[in-house]
């Protein structure tokens, strides 16, 4: 079940890459410059739970960061900035605060 979880939010968040977004990040990929979308996504369901509604990526103080925004498993609004060559997650915003 959780491996059906994990391909739905792939299939979900992969669409919600702009086409610019998508090759700087294959071309980033293919460089070993930053980790694959699934170990992002990954992140954020260890991070918040919940569903991928919109992945952003960008160059960010010299660095390449996904920009994930997502409802959490207890129904609140997300942003996490996430160093893509890491994994870390480097902010969080939740809509309340």
């Amino acid at each position: 079940m959780r491996q059906l979880l994990v391909i739905l939010t792939l299939l979900l968040a992969v669409p919600a890459l702009a086409d610019d977004d998508h090759d700087r990040a294959r071309e980033a990929l293919a460089r070993g410059e930053i980790l694959p979308l699934s170990k992002i996504l990954a992140v954020v369901e260890r991070e918040v739970g919940g569903r991928v509604i919109e992945i952003d990526f960008d160059r960010d103080d010299g660095r390449y960061v996904y920009d994930v925004e997502a409802v959490s498993s207890d129904g609140r609004l997300v942003e996490l900035k996430i160093d893509a060559a890491s994994g870390a997650v480097l902010e969080r915003d939740y809509e309340d605060d």
